[in-house]
Formats: structure tokens, sequence, C-alpha cells
């Protein structure tokens, strides 16, 4: 009888146990589910989001702090994109620079910058997307990367140099969701 009492007793610790295990889950994935949606509200305003400050920025956190990269950033806005680049991931940002922009027909950053033009630009920006997280080295290994604008970009090595689409990576630098490849031209799908 007090085998049968003591193996109640047991079973009712690990059930509360496992009870008290799962609201705590729920209450952490709230609060991740929370904190995702605080980010993308934030960085719809432009505002870099981090959660703590022993977290690994995201790739729209990334572009955000580069000096290198505002025309990158002013276009992600003007198309609407930041939320996919604050997604869980992982993804593989190729990032052009401000020269890379700049080196385009002039106007045309201007003209892609345009309310009317927001598809448009967002189709260019998906371009530079993908699904994945490899280093340059890695991406040695591939000839076709598939794009989040349903495209595929070619990716040729020559001698230490790796270029996707044409664009030579630069660095790469690694983010929470991914990495975000900086490359010295504009991709633009054909």
């Amino acid at each position: 009888m007090k085998t049968i009492h003591v193996l109640k007793v047991i079973t009712v610790a690990v059930f509360l146990v496992v009870l008290y295990s799962c609201k705590n889950e729920g209450k952490q994935e709230n609060t991740s589910i929370q904190t995702s949606q605080k980010a993308v509200s934030d960085s719809q305003k432009g505002q870099a989001f981090i959660a703590d400050d022993s977290s690994t920025p995201n790739v729209l956190q990334i572009a955000i702090k580069s000096p290198d990269h505002t025309t990158l950033v002013a276009a992600v806005q003007a198309a609407s994109l930041e939320n996919v680049l604050v997604n869980a991931g992982p993804l593989m940002v190729f990032a052009p620079t401000n020269e890379a922009f700049a080196a385009l027909p002039e106007g045309t950053v201007e003209e892609l910058l345009k309310p009317e033009n927001k598809q448009k630009l967002a189709t260019i920006l998906k371009h530079h997307v993908t699904a994945g997280n490899y280093d340059k080295n890695f991406l040695k290994n591939f000839k076709k990367l598939g794009q989040a604008d349903d495209t595929s970009v070619k990716v040729e090595v020559k001698g230490d140099d790796v270029y996707v689409g044409g664009a030579k990576i630069l660095a790469s630098v690694k983010a929470g969701n991914g990495i975000v490849h900086v490359v010295d031209k504009v991709i633009l799908p054909e």
C-alpha cells in the first residue's frame, strides 16, 4: 500500500513538473513571438531592434549600422521589406554598397525609390536574398543560387574571389538570422 502511495506522489510530482515546464515554455514562446513582432514593428520605423545586449544582430540591424549601406536600407524601407530581413532565416543577403548603387545609371536609384515603383524595387531587392547561411568559401561549391524573387544567380570563382550574379563578395558578416555578404555591385534580375 505504501508503494502505491509513493508511486502516486511521484506521478503527481512528475505531472506538476511537466505542467510547470510546459507553462514556462509557452511563456518563452509567447515572449519570442512578441519580440519578433516588436522587431518587425521597430524595423518598419527604421529603428534597429536588439532584444538584449548579448544577442547577435539580425541582417537588417547589420545593414542599418553600416555607413556603407545607407542606400540599401533606404531601398529596403521604401519597398517595405524590413520584415523579410528580420525573419528567423537562415538567409543570405548580398548587400550592395552605396558605391554600387551610385554606379547605376544616373537617376536610377531616385526613380526606384518613388512609391509608384515599390513593386519593381521589391523585386530587385529580393534578387539579393537567398535561403541559407553559407560563407564565401562554401559558396564556391555552387554553380547557381535560387533567389527570393524566384530566379537564380550564377556563382563564379576567380582565384580566391567569389562572384554572385556578377557581383564580387568583398566581405561577409555573420548575423543572428544568416549572413550578410557585402558586394560591389547591384545584382539586377534579367
